[in-house]
């Protein structure tokens, strides 16, 4: 089994203010159809972003399927886990990965459970999990569900997209350039990444 750190990361009345995916996703609508996001900044290009991004998790939600060998994965998880997820609805990264997450716990036989948590509202939380200095979202963190205490955790994007950008900064690109770029090799990579990752993820679960 998998060590765990000594300390729980935040209490059982904190998880229990996180967000199903359902609630999560129903928080999403109800901003949306006020012209808002969530965070506390608010601007047309968030706005914008957050947009896009419904669109694509309601595409990935109705299309992501499951490499054979993660589902071969997740039936040898014995143990109970929680997969919190720091996350935002304007996050493009998270656009593209959460719902491929979602779909990982719900395949799991009750063994993953994930509970959603926003960055902006749990700055404590996000700032242990920081990338290259920056609060880069979405964080999974997995939690052994009895102890609320650290077992992995993985974010915010897929190596390679993640070399990418690093790549794609260093050469100058303008933001809005290279987060097109980035959206364009999701779209070729169709989840793959993101599931082999998670598939080793998983395997230290077992």
């Amino acid at each position: 089994m998998p060590t765990t750190s000594p300390a729980p990361l935040l209490s059982p009345e904190r998880l229990t203010s996180a967000y199903s995916y359902s609630a999560y996703r129903q928080l999403l609508d109800e901003l949306l159809a006020t012209g808002q996001t969530t965070g506390p900044v608010q601007t047309p290009e968030l706005l914008a972003y957050a947009q896009l991004n419904e669109q694509r998790m309601n595409r990935l939600d109705k299309t992501v399927k499951l490499l054979p060998e993660l589902v071969a994965a997740l039936a040898d998880v014995r143990g109970s886990y929680i997969w919190l997820i720091i996350t935002e609805g304007w996050c493009g990264d998270a656009a593209q990965t959460v719902p491929v997450m979602e779909a990982v716990a719900q395949a799991s036989a009750g063994h993953l459970r994930t509970a959603y948590l926003l960055r902006d509202e749990n700055p404590d939380l996000i700032d242990q999990y920081l990338t290259n200095g920056s609060r880069s979202i979405p964080k999974l963190v997995v939690l052994n569900a009895d102890t609320l205490t650290e077992v992995t955790h993985w974010g915010p994007r897929p190596a390679e997209a993640q070399a990418l950008i690093v790549k794609l900064k260093g050469e100058g690109m303008a933001h809005d350039d290279f987060i097109k770029e980035l959206h364009t090799w999701y779209a070729h990579d169709r989840t793959l990444a993101t599931q082999h990752e998670l598939l080793s993820l998983v395997k230290q679960l077992a």
